[in-house]
C-alpha cells in the first residue's frame, strides 16, 4: 500500500548538507511517508554521504543524469513519488518535526485545500536562525486560492515559501502539468499558483522548515533575472485569469518584484560571512 505522503529531495552539490537535510525529514513525528532522493550527478561527495541512509526502508535513492538543471530533477524525482501528498525538500533545506504532521492534519480535515503552506526560519550553513518565521504575507488559516495568488502577485514576492515550506496534494500537481518551468527561476511560486487557481490554500502561522541561505545564491545579474521573470509570470497570469488582478495589483506587484529582489541580495551580502562553512 503506498503511504500517505511522499517527500522528494533533488540533491546537487549538497555534500556539506545533505545529511542534515535527510535526518530533519526521517525525525518526522509523522511516519506514513516516503523518502526520494535522487542526486542529480553530483561532482562531490553527496552521493556517496546517502549511502548511509541506503538500508532504511523509507528510503530511496536514485541518480539522475547530468543535463537539464535543476527543473530535470525535481520532475525526475517528483515523478517517482507514489503518496497521495507530496512534499519537495531542497538538499540543504530543513523540515522541523511536526511539519508533516500538522500539514498532513489539515488536509485531513479539509477536502478543499490543494496546497498548505508555512512559515519559515532563514538559516545560515551552521543551522543557526538569522530571521525567524518569514513569509505568508499575513494570510492564516484557510483562503481561497485565487485571493492567496493575488495576494502573492500584489506582494510582488513567492510568500508560500520555498518547497520544504509546502505540501499539496500530487494528483492535482500532475493533473495541472507537474512543475512550471516557464520562469525558472520562480519554477517553485509558479506551480503553487496553479494549483491555488483551482482549489484553497491553508496558511499555517508558524515556522515549520528552515530555508538555508547559501553565498552562491545572489548577485546582479540574478537579481535583474530574478525580477524580469517575476514580471513576466504577472503579465502572463494575468492573460490567463483575467478577472483575477487589477492594473493597481499588477503596478504594486511589479514594482514589489524589482525592489524585493535588490532587498534580498543586500540582505545576503550582510550575512555572507555566515554563508561559509568553517573549514575547521
Amino acid at each position: 500500500m503506498p503511504p500517505r505522503v511522499s517527500v522528494v529531495v533533488p540533491s546537487y552539490n549538497n555534500r556539506n548538507f545533505i545529511e542534515a537535510t535527510m535526518d530533519s525529514i526521517l525525525a518526522q513525528t509523522y511516519t506514513d511517508f516516503e523518502l526520494i532522493v535522487a542526486d542529480h550527478s553530483s561532482t562531490d561527495d553527496t552521493w556517496d554521504k546517502l549511502q548511509r541512509y541506503s538500508a532504511d526502508p523509507r528510503v530511496t535513492l536514485l541518480q539522475t543524469e547530468a543535463g537539464g538543471g535543476a527543473p530535470r530533477n525535481w520532475t525526475r524525482v517528483t515523478r517517482e513519488a507514489r503518496g497521495q501528498l507530496l512534499k519537495l525538500v531542497c538538499g540543504d533545506d530543513l523540515i522541523y518535526p511536526t511539519c508533516l504532521e500538522e500539514q498532513v492534519s489539515v488536509m485531513d480535515a479539509d477536502a478543499s485545500v490543494g496546497l498548505v503552506a508555512c512559515r519559515r526560519d532563514l538559516i545560515d550553513a551552521r543551522g543557526d536562525i538569522i530571521i525567524r518565521g518569514r513569509g505568508l504575507a499575513g494570510l492564516k488559516g484557510r483562503v481561497p486560492g485565487r485571493l492567496a495568488a493575488r495576494a502573492a502577485v500584489v506582494a510582488g514576492a513567492n510568500i508560500f515559501g520555498e518547497p520544504a515550506c509546502v505540501l499539496m496534494r500530487r494528483e492535482l500537481h500532475e493533473k495541472l502539468g507537474g512543475w512550471d518551468n516557464s520562469h525558472p527561476y520562480i519554477i517553485d511560486e509558479a506551480s503553487y499558483v496553479n494549483i491555488l487557481l483551482k482549489t484553497d490554500f491553508y496558511a499555517l502561522d508558524r515556522s515549520l522548515a528552515g530555508f538555508r541561505l547559501s553565498a552562491g545564491q545572489w548577485s546582479v545579474n540574478l537579481a535583474r533575472e530574478q525580477s524580469t521573470q517575476v514580471i513576466g509570470f504577472h503579465q502572463e497570469l494575468a492573460a490567463r485569469a483575467p478577472a483575477l488582478l487589477s492594473r493597481t495589483d499588477l503596478v504594486r506587484g511589479n514594482t514589489r518584484a524589482r525592489a524585493m529582489a535588490y532587498t534580498r541580495r543586500l540582505a545576503y551580502i550582510w550575512v555572507g560571512r555566515r554563508m561559509h562553512v568553517a573549514d575547521s
